[in-house]
């Protein structure tokens, strides 16, 4: 399949603290099928705390969504049953070595863009979290927040 042909994968996952590690291995896999392994470190950054949210702060299922538009542009997403919004992000501190509360920080310092959506669909609820990395994917130390 061409790098500039669009393509999207969807992974359900229970509400298991390990099925983080299945979306990580499983992403690292479509992006490495795709010729895109330049983006993995960071894809699987972003996709962890995206998922881990979803998991830790949620009671039912969840998934992880991956989108390639063929444009050059990578998306990414955790879907989970909670329609409450996220905690808007603090500002990034990489001097603080917190274990936990930097998800949605680290998203927005090392995502070209990201944001989040309420779904309602045949009476299910839930929200989609989301975020965008262009084919460049710069290293996430040299950007800035």
């Amino acid at each position: 399949m061409p790098e500039n042909d669009p393509w999207e994968y969807s992974l359900y996952i229970p509400n298991d603290l390990r099925a983080v590690t299945v979306c990580r291995r499983t992403l690292r896999l479509i992006l490495t099928m795709h010729g895109l392994i330049r983006m993995v470190d960071l894809a699987e950054l972003l996709a962890t705390e995206l998922v881990s949210n979803a998991v830790r702060h949620t009671k039912g299922p969840a998934a992880l969504r991956v989108r390639w538009s063929g444009t050059g542009v990578l998306r990414l997403g955790a879907w989970d049953a909670d329609p409450s919004p996220p905690e808007p992000p603090k500002p990034f501190d990489p001097g603080l070595e917190r274990e936990e509360g930097r998800g949605l920080e680290l998203v927005r310092a090392c995502a070209d863009t990201w944001g989040w959506q309420p779904l309602v669909t045949e009476g299910n609820r839930g929200k989609y979290i989301w975020c965008e990395l262009g084919a460049a994917a710069p290293d996430p130390a040299s950007r800035t927040a």
